[in-house]
């Protein structure tokens, strides 16, 4: 007779748990503002799954959220400023007449997303796991991302990988693509996790 091993029923837990923390992530995106919160209790959660560790989802979520709410917010706020200067600029550099003056202001423009994209993911997973000041956090986002850029690279593509195939194949695949947002975010979260506690071992 066909039997299951605890790994099959180990990995079907963890995919569970992935899709109840996506829900959760996403509802507690939905006022924009809490995002930044939204996204270090992810990231709390993430962490500890990818370490092994044994903790409740809805707990372990809401207590990161709650603690975090505050710093989190306010480094979300001053993340949103750059975040929307240089997306309405690449709107812009769209406009602009081609050439290589655009060439060259795009490029400067998608190198500053990539910069932000960086310290978005750098900075609230940090907050996430150090006790630090705002200014201190994301001055450490910037410089432990350059410090590993290859790993930065990678989970910056992960992180805005939902966004890039519901853009580019959202009319291929349809539902299916729908489906696979209900662990995407957490999914993408899990995997980052997993390169970034290797990253902070080395600042512990």
């Amino acid at each position: 007779m066909f039997q299951l091993d605890g790994k099959f029923f180990g990995a079907l837990s963890k995919l569970s748990d992935l899709v109840i923390l996506n829900i959760l992530f996403l509802a507690c995106c939905i006022p924009i503002v809490t995002i930044g919160a939204s996204i270090t209790a992810l990231y709390a959660v993430t962490k500890k799954m990818a370490e092994d560790r044994e903790g409740y989802i809805f707990k372990g979520f809401f207590i990161s959220f709650k603690e975090n709410f505050k710093q989190s917010t306010v480094m979300w706020l001053i993340l949103m400023v750059p975040i929307v200067i240089v997306s309405f600029d690449l709107n812009i550099s769209n406009l602009m007449k081609e050439g290589l003056a655009q060439t060259f202001f795009k490029g400067f423009l998608l190198l500053a997303w990539m910069l932000i994209m960086f310290v978005v993911i750098y900075a609230f997973a940090l907050q996430s796991t150090f006790e630090n000041t705002i200014k201190n956090t994301l001055k450490n986002a910037l410089l432990i991302s350059l410090a590993h850029t290859p790993q930065s690279l990678t989970m910056t593509f992960l992180a805005l990988s939902p966004f890039i195939a519901l853009l580019y194949f959202g009319e291929y695949f349809g539902m299916e693509l729908l489906a696979a947002l209900l662990i995407w975010f957490s999914g993408t979260a899990y995997l980052n996790s997993l390169m970034l506690i290797k990253i902070f071992k080395k600042y512990m």
